[in-house]
């Protein structure tokens, strides 16, 4: 069986840019390489953080049982 290296292999070109970030204190490569606001990224991030706690706050104490059964069942299923 061949041995399996647990160390990722990075680009040249990625760690020099990493290593620019970390030194320049600048988030160059993700956002601008997707093409996304970073303002939105943030506050879309900021939401999915509270989600689940606020939903879990609203539900009732019968309703979420009904959910923790029903997801227990569906994970048993296939067993």
């Amino acid at each position: 069986m061949p041995k399996r290296s647990s160390k990722k292999k990075i680009d040249t070109n990625q760690l020099a840019a990493y290593i620019t970030e970390q030194t320049t204190g600048e988030l160059l490569s993700k956002a601008v390489d997707e093409g996304k606001n970073p303002a939105a990224v943030l506050l879309g991030r900021l939401g999915g953080l509270k989600g689940g706690k606020a939903r879990a706050a609203k539900l009732s104490a019968k309703r979420r049982k009904e959910i923790a059964k029903k997801a227990a069942e569906t994970r048993w299923e296939n067993r």
